[in-house]
C-alpha cells in the first residue's frame, strides 16, 4: 500500500503499527524515529523497521506515509522539524488521543504539498514502549480520522484502507466532536483512575500494603487504567482540557446527586442508576468491544511452568 512509512515514535502503538504492517506486508520500507536512543536501540533489536533515525527529518525523507505516535506535547516541535523534509503528495497522520489541539499544531507548519489527516485507533493498554506492541491490538477496534477541511478524498480513501488492513472499523468524525467524545470515553476515567488510586496511596488509616494485599476487583482495575503512560496522559489532559473540564463539571454533579442518595438511603435511585450501568456494559459487549470473559476481557495464559500470566 506505501513505498515507505515514517514512525516517529516507536511506543506501544507505533511498535503494534510496524508489526502489524510487517505481519501485512503492508509497506516495502518501515524508517523509525524516536528521541530516546535506548528505545531506538530497543525496537532495532526487536526488528521492528527497516532503517532507524534519531533525527525524524532522515526518516522522513521520501516517505509517502507519515505517521506520529508520540506525545502529543510534542507535536509543534516535529511538525516544526520535519516540514522541509516531507516528499510532495506525502500523507501526515498521528494516533494522538486529542484532536483539535494536533490540528493546531501541526497544520500551520506543514506545507501545502502534504495531506494532513489526523488519525487516533482507539485501542491500547497500559503498557508502554517498544517491546510492550503486538500486531493484533487494532483488530476489531475504532480508529477514528479527523481530516480537515479540503482533504484529498483519494489521500483519504488510502489511509482509512490502511487501518482497515490493520484490522481496524474506521470513523469519519469531526476534531472538536472526537474530542468531546473522547473527553467521557477515556480521558475522565483515566483521571478518575489516577485519583482514586492516588486517594487510595494517601491514605493513612489504611495502609499501603492492606491496599495491595485486599485489593478487590474494582480496584485493581483502577489501578490496570492507572498505570497507563504518564507522560503521554499528562499532555492529554494538557491539551483537551476545555472538553474534560466540561465532562467533570456534568460528572461531580452526577456524584453529588449519588452522594445525596447514599446519605438519605433512596436505594430506589441506587438501583435504577446501577441496572442502567450494567446495561451498558453489555452493550459494550454486544458491539464487540469487550468479552464478557472474567477480569473484563483479559486472557490468562497458562505456560508450561504452570505460572498464569494476564
Amino acid at each position: 500500500m506505501f513505498e515507505k512509512i515514517a514512525l516517529i515514535g516507536i511506543g506501544l502503538i507505533g511498535s503494534s503499527i510496524a508489526r502489524a504492517v510487517k505481519d501485512q506486508h503492508l509497506a516495502a520500507h518501515i524508517a523509525i524515529s524516536t528521541r530516546s536512543q535506548n528505545t531506538l536501540d530497543k525496537a532495532e533489536k526487536l526488528g521492528l523497521g527497516d532503517s532507524y533515525s534519531i533525527d525524524p527529518t532522515i526518516v522522513v525523507k521520501g516517505a509517502d506515509l507519515v505517521i506520529i505516535c508520540a506525545p502529543v506535547g510534542a507535536y509543534e516541535a516535529i511538525g516544526k522539524a520535519i516540514a522541509g523534509h516531507l516528499s510532495e503528495g506525502a500523507i501526515v497522520s498521528d494516533v494522538g488521543s486529542v484532536k483539535e489541539h494536533v490540528v493546531k499544531a501541526l497544520k500551520p507548519h506543514l506545507p501545502a504539498h502534504v495531506h494532513f489527516i489526523p488519525g487516533h485507533p482507539i485501542s491500547g493498554t497500559e503498557n508502554s514502549g517498544p517491546e510492550a506492541g503486538f500486531a493484533e491490538l487494532f483488530d476489531g477496534k475504532w480508529c477514528i480520522l479527523t481530516p480537515v477541511a479540503g482533504t484529498d478524498p483519494e489521500a483519504l480513501g488510502k489511509l482509512k484502507a490502511l487501518w482497515e488492513a490493520l484490522g481496524s472499523d474506521v470513523e469519519i468524525m469531526d476534531a472538536k466532536h472526537h474530542d468531546m467524545v473522547l473527553a467521557i470515553t477515556s480521558h475522565v476515567p483515566h483521571l478518575i483512575a489516577y485519583n482514586i488510586v492516588g486517594t487510595a496511596d494517601h491514605l493513612e488509616s489504611v495502609t499501603k500494603s492492606e491496599v495491595i494485599k485486599f485489593s478487590a476487583g474494582g480496584f485493581r482495575d483502577f489501578t490496570r487504567i492507572a498505570a497507563s503512560d504518564p507522560e503521554m496522559w499528562r499532555d492529554v489532559f494538557l491539551t483537551n482540557r476545555e472538553a474534560v473540564m466540561e465532562m467533570l463539571g456534568r460528572f461531580s454533579e452526577d456524584l453529588s446527586m449519588l452522594q445525596r442518595a447514599v446519605r438519605f438511603r433512596d436505594g430506589e435511585m441506587l438501583e435504577e442508576l446501577f441496572t442502567r450501568t450494567r446495561n451498558i456494559r453489555r452493550s459494550i459487549i454486544d458491539a464487540g468491544q469487550e468479552t464478557d470473559a472474567p477480569d473484563f476481557g483479559r486472557h490468562v495464559v497458562v505456560h508450561e511452568d504452570d505460572e498464569n500470566q494476564v
